[in-house]
C-alpha cells in the first residue's frame, strides 16, 4: 500500500483512535514534543505511515485543548458555588497578611517555634474550611493532578488571574488538594522537631550536670577517704570517732557532700525532670496540634490503643481547661505506652497525691509516645503522605502474589525460605573456610590473626603504590587538556550530550525565547556555584529576574534527574570510562555544607560546623560519574539514604555491588541488599569486634573449623526468618518496584522502639548476610581494596563539588527542602559535565600519545582520575564569569570549531578549542 492510500485509511480508520490516544496521554502529559513523539510511536505502533509532522502538530495542539476542556469538565462537580468565589478569593490580597491567601500557604516553614506552628495550624484550618481536606480529584490521572499543582506551585498570582476560568479554577483545585497534603505532613514535622528540640536541650543540660556531679563525686570520694582514716583507726575509740570526723574534716564540708534526697531518687539521672522544666514553653504550641492532628494507629498493640485512648483524654482537658488526669486514665494498664525509664516518676508523683506534677509527666510522656508512634508507623496521620499508615506503603496482598514470581526470578531469592536458608549455609561455610586458612596461616598475619583472647584481630592494609608511569602519564595528559571557564564547558558538554533539552517548561508550554538556552546555562551555573541571582546577573549581564523565571519553571527535580541521567549514561559510553571500572561498583557517601539561615534540614552538628548544617547524600559509581543525589539533615543516619538512588537508579550503570563507610550500614540494609540481588560491600570501623552469628551447633562449627569456628557466637533464628519470609519479600518487592520509596520504610523500622516481628526477622536475615560478608571482606585482600578504592573516588568527587560550591563561603543559604534539593542536583550536574568533558579530552590525549608512538598501557591508564586532571585545568572554580559563549545554539556558536595545536615541551600537539584571541595564532 502506498503512502497516499494510506493517508485516506489513516484519517477515516485511525484518526478516531489516534485522537483518543492522544487525548487519554494529554491528561497525563502535557508537554507537546513527548506528545508527539508519543504518536509517532502509536502510529508505528500501528504499522501506520506517519503524515505530516504538521499534520500530526495540529492534532497533538487538539488533544491538549481537548484535555484542558475535559479536565474542567470533570471537576465541575467541585465547581459548586460557594467554591468558584473562594478559589477567586485566593488571589486576592489579604488585608491582615498584606498577601494573597496563595502565596501565604505556598510558604514554607523555615523553623519549629511556637510562632510556626502556630501559623501552620491555622494554614492548616483553612484549607479545611475550603473543603482540601475533602477534594477528591481521583476523575484525573495522577500526572494531571501533580502537573496542575506544579503549575499553582510556580505560577504567579497574576498569571493565575488572567487565566481562564476553565484553566484557572482546575489549577487553584489541585494546588489546594496538594497544599493540604504538605501543610499536614509540614505540621508533624514540626511537631516533631519541637519536641526533639527541647529533649535535646534537656539531654544537653544533664551533660553539664553529670560533669559537675562528677566533679562533686570525686570530691565526695576524698572526703570518704579522710573518715575512713579515721574510723579504720584503731587507737580512736568508738564514742569519739564522731567528733574526731566533724572536728577533722568540718561541719561544712559534710554538709556540702551531703546529696539531697530528691536526687538520690532519680534513676535517670534527673532527665526527664529536666524535660518537664519544659513543659510550660510546650505548652504553648502542643495542645493546638493535637487538636488539630487526626490520629490513628495500630489497634492490634495493647500500648498503642493506650496511647490513643490518652491523646483522646489530652484533648478533653484541654478543651474542659481541666488540670488533673481521671483515675481510669492513671491505671498501669491505661499508661503501658508509658516508657519504663519514665514510669518511676509518675508512680512517685501518684502516690505522693502530687496531681498538677503527674499531669506534667503523664502529657510529657503522651506527647513523646504520639512523636515515637509517628516516625516508627505505629501511628500514623489520614491524609498525610509521609506519616500514613505503613500497610499503604506495601504493594497490596493481591498485586504481590502476582508479582512474586518476577520478583524472584529479577532478584535470584528462593520462594522457599528453607531451600534459600539451605543456599546460604554453605555460603557460609565457603566464607568461614576463607577466614580458617588465612588465621590458620602465620604468613597471612597482615590480613588478620587472633588475639590472645581469642578475638579477631583485622590488621590494616597498606596503602597502594601509584606506578610511577602512571604519574608520567597524567602529567602528559594534564599539559594536554585545554583551559576552559565553565560556561564553555557547560555548552561543549550538551553538544555532546544534549542535556538541555530535558529541561521542559513545568507547565507544558513551548519555549518562545531565543535566549533560553543561554538562561539555562546560567542558571545551572547560579546554582551549582551558589552564585545567587544577584552575583550573576552582575557577571553575565542577564537579569535577575530573567534567571529567576529560568530556575522557577525549568530547573525541577525531574528535569535536572532526567538531564543528570544523560551525562551518566555519555559517560559510561566513552571507552576511557571503563577503564576506571564497569559501571557495576557504587558507593555512597554524606557531604556537609552549612547552612545560613534557619530550615528544617539543617541540624548542629559541632563536628562539622560552628551553628548548622544540611547533608547531601552521593551515589558515586565506580566510573567517577554521580548517578544519585539526595539532601538529609545531618543527623540522619546515612543508612536509611542508601537504597533509594539504587532502587530508582534510571542510567545505563549495570549495577551489582554498592559500598559504604560505617554510617551507611545496618544490620537491615545487609538484608534489603540481597533480597533485592545486589551485593552489599561496605566499610566498617573495628570489623573485628562485631557479633559473628552461625547456623547449626556451635560443636559442629567449632570442629571442623578451630581457629575461626569460635568466633561464630550466637545461633541464627531460622524459625523466625521462615515464618515472616513471604512478608519480607514483599517489603523488597515494594522497593524495587518503585510502589514507595526505600528510605521511608527503612525509617520506620529504625525508628520502632518495640520492634515488629517482621523487623525482627529482617534483622535476623542480617546477621546471617553481615556475618558472611565479614568472613570473606576480612580474607580477601582484593575485595578490601576494591571497597576502599571506590571510597576513595567518593571523596575526590567532594573536594570537586566543594571547589565548584564556592560562592558565599559555600553556605547553603536556600531555606526549603525542595530548593535544596534543586541546588544540589545542579552541583551534581555541573560536577558530571566537568568529569564528562575532562573524560572526553583525557582520551584524545591518550589517542594523540598513542598517534606519536608511545606506549600507553590501559593498566597505567586506569590511574587517571578526571578530578586530579580536572583541578590542573581549574575548570572547577571560576573567579568570573565571561558572556560571549553564552550565545551559542545549536549550530555550535560561540565555541570556535577549529582545532588548536597548543605546543607544549615534549612537542606532541593537544586537541582544544579557541580560549581568546591570543590563541588564534595556532589555529589550523
Amino acid at each position: 500500500m502506498t503512502r497516499a492510500s494510506h493517508l485516506p485509511v489513516y484519517e477515516t480508520r485511525y484518526g478516531l483512535q489516534l485522537d483518543e490516544f492522544l487525548l487519554a496521554r494529554a491528561l497525563e502529559h502535557d508537554a507537546p514534543t513527548l506528545l508527539l513523539q508519543m504518536a509517532c510511536d502509536w502510529l508505528r505502533g500501528e504499522h501506520i505511515v506517519r503524515p505530516a509532522v504538521d499534520a500530526l502538530a495540529r492534532r497533538v495542539a487538539s488533544a491538549r485543548d481537548a484535555a484542558r476542556a475535559e479536565t474542567y469538565h470533570r471537576l465541575r462537580p467541585l465547581l459548586s458555588p460557594p467554591r468558584p468565589r473562594q478559589l477567586d478569593g485566593l488571589l486576592d490580597v489579604d488585608p491582615d497578611l498584606g498577601i494573597t491567601r496563595l502565596t501565604w500557604l505556598r510558604r514554607g516553614a523555615t523553623a519549629a517555634t511556637p510562632e510556626v506552628l502556630k501559623a501552620e495550624i491555622d494554614k492548616l484550618e483553612f484549607l479545611r474550611g475550603h473543603g482540601a481536606d475533602t477534594l477528591d480529584l481521583s476523575r484525573l490521572p495522577a500526572g494531571r493532578r501533580r502537573l496542575l499543582a506544579e503549575i499553582g506551585r510556580r505560577s504567579t498570582n497574576q498569571a493565575l488571574q488572567r487565566a481562564d476560568v476553565d484553566r484557572r479554577h482546575p489549577v487553584l483545585l489541585a494546588t489546594l488538594a496538594e497544599t493540604y497534603v504538605e501543610v499536614l505532613d509540614e505540621l508533624v514535622q514540626l511537631l516533631d522537631q519541637a519536641l526533639a528540640g527541647a529533649e535535646s536541650r534537656a539531654r544537653h543540660e544533664l551533660s553539664q550536670r553529670l560533669v559537675d556531679r562528677a566533679k562533686a563525686e570525686a570530691d565526695r570520694a576524698r572526703l570518704l577517704d579522710e573518715i575512713l582514716d579515721v574510723l579504720a583507726d584503731p587507737s580512736v575509740a568508738d564514742a569519739a570517732a564522731g567528733r574526731l570526723v566533724r572536728q577533722r574534716v568540718g561541719m561544712p564540708r559534710l554538709v556540702a557532700a551531703r546529696r539531697p534526697a530528691g536526687e538520690r531518687e532519680q534513676r535517670d539521672h534527673g532527665h526527664f525532670d529536666l524535660l518537664a522544666a519544659r513543659y510550660k514553653y510546650l505548652r504553648t504550641f502542643t495542645p493546638a496540634v493535637i487538636a488539630s492532628l487526626p490520629l490513628t494507629g495500630n489497634t492490634a498493640s495493647p500500648a498503642v490503643r493506650s496511647l490513643l485512648d490518652a491523646v483522646a483524654v489530652l484533648r478533653e482537658l484541654n478543651t474542659a481547661g481541666r488540670s488533673m488526669v481521671p483515675d481510669d486514665a492513671a491505671t498501669a494498664e491505661a499508661t503501658s505506652f508509658v516508657p519504663a525509664r519514665w514510669r518511676d516518676y509518675l508512680d512517685a508523683t501518684r502516690g505522693q497525691g502530687r496531681g498538677a506534677a503527674y499531669r506534667h509527666y503523664w502529657e510529657l510522656a503522651v506527647l513523646y509516645g504520639v512523636q515515637a508512634g509517628l516516625r516508627s508507623g505505629d501511628l500514623w496521620v489520614p491524609g498525610s503522605r509521609r506519616y500514613t499508615d505503613p500497610a499503604a506503603l506495601l504493594l497490596p496482598v493481591e498485586r504481590w502474589a502476582v508479582q512474586r514470581d518476577d520478583f524472584c526470578t529479577l532478584t535470584g531469592a528462593d520462594a522457599n525460605p528453607h531451600r534459600q536458608l539451605d543456599r546460604l549455609d554453605g555460603e557460609l561455610h565457603s566464607a568461614i573456610a576463607s577466614l580458617e586458612a588465612v588465621l590458620a596461616d602465620p604468613s597471612a598475619e597482615g590480613l588478620a590473626r587472633l588475639g590472645d583472647d581469642g578475638d579477631l584481630i583485622v590488621s590494616p592494609l597498606a596503602a597502594e603504590q601509584v606506578p610511577a608511569a602512571a604519574d608520567e602519564l597524567a602529567a602528559a595528559c594534564a599539559t594536554r587538556l585545554p583551559r576552559v571557564q565553565l560556561p564553555a564547558l557547560l555548552i561543549e558538554v550538551d553538544q555532546m550530550t544534549g542535556f538541555s533539552q530535558e529541561f521542559t517548561h513545568a507547565g507544558g508550554a513551548q519555549p518562545r525565547n531565543p535566549d533560553l538556552r543561554r538562561n539555562l546555562y546560567a542558571a545551572l551555573i547560579t546554582y551549582a556555584c551558589n552564585l545567587g541571582y544577584a552575583g550573576m546577573a552582575d557577571a553575565s549581564g542577564i537579569s535577575e529576574d530573567q534567571l529567576a523565571w529560568t530556575s522557577q519553571w525549568y530547573l525541577r527535580q525531574d528535569t535536572l534527574r532526567a538531564a543528570n541521567t544523560r551525562l551518566v549514561n555519555a559517560h559510561h559510553a566513552n571507552p576511557l570510562a571503563a577503564l576506571w571500572g564497569g559501571g557495576t561498583l557504587s558507593s555512597s557517601d554524606g557531604q556537609r555544607f552549612p547552612q545560613r539561615g534557619r530550615s528544617l534540614t539543617a541540624r548542629a552538628l559541632s563536628r562539622y560546623f560552628l551553628d548548622e548544617g544540611t547533608t547531601t547524600y552521593t551515589h558515586v559509581s565506580d566510573q567517577h560519574s554521580t548517578y544519585g543525589t539526595k539532601v538529609i539533615p545531618t543527623t540522619w543516619r546515612e543508612a536509611v539514604a542508601v537504597l533509594d538512588e539504587i532502587f530508582g537508579n534510571p542510567t545505563d550503570l549495570p549495577l551489582g555491588e554498592h559500598t559504604v563507610d560505617t554510617a551507611g550500614q545496618t544490620l537491615a540494609t545487609f538484608a534489603i541488599f540481597h533480597l533485592a540481588g545486589l551485593q552489599f560491600s561496605p566499610r566498617i570501623r573495628d570489623i573485628g569486634r562485631l557479633q559473628l552469628y552461625r547456623l547449626g551447633a556451635a560443636s559442629t562449627w567449632r570442629a571442623r573449623y578451630p581457629h575461626a569456628g569460635p568466633l561464630l557466637g550466637q545461633p541464627i533464628q531460622t524459625q523466625l526468618i521462615a515464618e515472616h519470609w513471604n512478608d519480607m519479600l514483599r517489603l523488597v518487592g515494594s522497593m524495587k518496584f518503585g510502589h514507595t520509596t526505600a528510605s521511608l520504610l527503612i525509617a520506620k523500622l529504625h525508628a520502632s522502639s518495640r520492634q515488629s516481628s517482621l523487623a525482627r526477622a529482617l534483622h535476623e536475615y542480617g546477621r546471617l548476610i553481615r556475618t558472611i560478608y565479614v568472613c570473606r571482606y576480612v580474607a580477601d585482600e582484593e575485595l578490601r581494596r576494591r571497597v576502599r578504592r571506590q571510597l576513595n573516588k567518593g571523596e575526590s568527587l567532594h573536594a570537586l563539588r566543594r571547589d565548584l560550591f564556592f560562592a558565599h563561603q559555600g553556605h547553603v543559604r536556600r531555606r526549603h527542602l525542595d530548593d535544596q534539593i534543586d541546588q544540589a542536583l545542579c552541583l551534581t550536574l555541573v560536577t558530571n559535565a566537568c568529569v564528562l568533558w575532562t573524560t572526553t579530552y583525557l582520551a584524545d590525549a591518550l589517542d594523540a600519545l598513542r598517534m606519536e608512538g608511545h606506549d600507553v598501557d590501559d593498566e597505567i591508564a586506569a590511574h587517571l582520575t578526571p578530578r586530579s586532571t580536572t583541578t590542573s585545568t581549574s575548570t572547577a572554580r571560576i573567579p568570573s564569569i565571561s558572556t560571549p559563549n553564552y550565545a551559542a545554539k545549536d549550530t555550535g556558536q560561540g565555541l570556535s570549531n577549529k582545532r588548536c595545536f597548543w605546543p607544549d615541551t615534549l612537542g606532541v600537539a593537544r586537541r582544544g578549542r579557541c580560549r581568546d584571541d591570543r590563541d588564534t595564532q595556532w589555529c589550523a
